[in-house]
This record gives C-alpha cells, structure tokens and sequence, in this order.
C-alpha cells in the first residue's frame, strides 16, 4: 500500500504527539509530513526524536499556525485542553481533525471518536473527531455492554482509576517528577475532574438520554504508562452474565478483549488493546466492570489512530495491530 495520504501532527514534543508521531511512522498508508510544537519550535524533529531517520528526522518542527499549512489529508491536534478550540476553528472546512485534547468531546460538529461507542461507519463519515479523555475511554469500555443494554441502574455509579504518570502530559513539570511520584498513590481532583462530565454524557447517550449519575476518583500512581478503571454499579446479574454481555456486545471489536482474568494495566502496554472483565454478585446486587488500557494508546494515540484510519478509509487495525510490550 503506498505511503500517500499527508498527515501532520501538532504538539509533537508532548506525551500523546510523540506517541501518534511513533504509531504514523511505520503505518504503511501515511507519512507525517508535518510536525508542529511550541518550546521545540525551529528544532530538527531528530534531535528531539534520536531514533527516527530519513526525511522525516529531518522535518523542522514549526510554530503551529492555522492559516499556514501545508496540503494534508488529516492533521492532529495534541494539545492541553483549552488550547485547541480557537486554532481548530481557523482550519480549512475541508481539513479532516483528529483532536486529542478535551476541547471538542460532545460539542457540536464534531464526533465523539471512541469508536466502539459511536461506531466505526459514523466516525469515517466525519471530518471533526474529537478523541476521548483517557479515563473515560477505559471506563465507557467497561461500562457500555451493562449500560446500554440496561443491566445496572443508571444511579450511583461509581468509577474509582488509576493511571500511570504520562497522563499528566510532559507539561506537569516538577509535580509529576520522579521524586515526587515514586512510592506514592494520590487521589486528586476529586468531583471537579473533566473527565466526569464526559463520562456522564456518554453513559447517558447510551443509556437511550436517561440522565446518569456517577462519581469519578481518578488517582496517580508510579508507573509510566497504564490506566485501570474498576466501575461499580447495582444490577442482579452473574458475573458470566456480564462476561457473556460483553463478548456479544464487543463481537466486531478489534481492539477490546473481554477476558475471565482480571486485567492488568501490563496487558495493554505500547498497544491500542484494551481489556475488559467483570465480577458479580447478584444477591449483594453489585457488579464491578473493570477496563484496563494504555492511557497513551488506547487512551490516546492509539484511539487517534484508529479514527484516522477509518476517516481516510484505511482499514480499522492498520498500523495498529502491535503486540503489547512485557514486561
């Protein structure tokens, strides 16, 4: 298949621009033919990626602007929320959009791009896909085989996560340093976190707009990369029927596995997998849905991926299809 659909990458020198810039390198139906940033502005993209060769170490790393582009079939938008919303407004109509930031999930024109949600044939129809948060990814996974089909009440649910440091993006400075974080788990933004909202609205969407209520406890924990949701909801069923729910729900799914063995955050790292399980107890009416996956793969470049994939037409899994890393 030849390399000819041109896709750029802005915010390139970040956690989730290095890991698309990583994932589109060797995709056999794209080059990367720009790369934008702010502090690595006027860079050479090799002296800040060593291990990249040929022409595209040798692309100039550009101060990102709207109205200066070159000709490009898709353009990511790796930016912390907040800062996406105005330059993606100033980009040509005709322009597909992948953002990964927070700016553009449920507003309208755009498309939510977790794709097993939403689904593969409404994503390729769209020209603005907005990515979503890394914890909700985890979580909606988890969550959607019960919810949707109507398996556990839409109140008082409970999503309590952890997520490796990379989620903070490499912005988080001296906090996320390795003295900070090491031998040490913290909760944080507890009922003010964005990633609550979104997960709200998701669930509710898929619960046919019956209003969800849920409560986030997103937590940092020493690892790099990772992120496990452990979901708890009220419902009388097995925990071989929420397995077999998921296996019927998730049956075209090329990226989740439902498994019988709790996941570790292990399972899915360097990949775009991610892994869901499930244990009941139907007299204590509970049932914990538990979805586990790279925060930046799944959680991020990856799901960005797989949008772009399937919004130029490309198969689902191309350039995707990598066996995990272990240890």
């Amino acid at each position: 298949m030849s390399r000819g659909r041109r896709v750029g990458v802005v915010g390139v020198s970040g956690y989730g621009g290095g890991e698309i810039l990583r994932l589109c390198a060797l995709h056999p139906a794209v080059q990367v033919v720009y790369v934008a940033g702010e502090s690595s502005a006027g860079q050479r993209l090799g002296s800040r990626y060593p291990g990249l060769s040929g022409a595209l170490a040798d692309l100039t790393i550009q101060a990102f602007d709207p109205h200066q582009l070159p000709d490009l079939d898709l353009l990511f938008l790796s930016l912390p929320t907040g800062e996406s919303r105005k330059a993606a407004a100033a980009l040509p109509h005709d322009l597909k959009v992948v953002d990964v930031g927070g700016d553009h999930r449920f507003v309208d024109g755009w498309t939510y791009g977790l794709t097993e949600i939403t689904g593969p044939a409404t994503i390729a129809e769209s020209n603005r896909v907005a990515d979503p948060g890394c914890f909700p990814a985890a979580a909606l996974l988890a969550l959607a085989p019960l919810v949707a089909r109507n398996l556990v009440e839409p109140t008082g649910i409970i999503v309590d996560a952890k997520t490796g440091i990379s989620g903070a993006g490499r912005g988080g400075g001296s906090t996320f340093g390795y003295a900070e974080v090491n031998e040490d788990v913290s909760a944080y933004n507890l009922f003010k976190h964005a990633h609550a909202p979104e997960m709200r609205e998701a669930l509710s969407r898929m619960a046919g707009g019956v209003p969800v209520s849920l409560v986030f406890s997103p937590h940092l924990v020493p690892m790099t990369r990772g992120l496990l949701a452990t979901c708890y909801g009220r419902g009388r069923l097995t925990t071989d029927q929420a397995l077999r729910a998921a296996r019927e729900f998730y049956a075209e799914a090329a990226f989740v596995r439902v498994s019988e063995a709790l996941p570790h955050t292990r399972w899915t790292q360097g990949s775009n997998l991610a892994f869901v399980s499930y244990a009941a107890d139907p007299d204590a009416e509970t049932v914990i849905a538990l979805g586990a996956i790279d925060n930046l793969g799944k959680g991020a470049a990856g799901q960005a991926v797989q949008n772009m994939n399937l919004m130029l037409g490309c198969p689902e899994q191309l350039g995707l299809e990598i066996v995990p890393m272990l240890p």
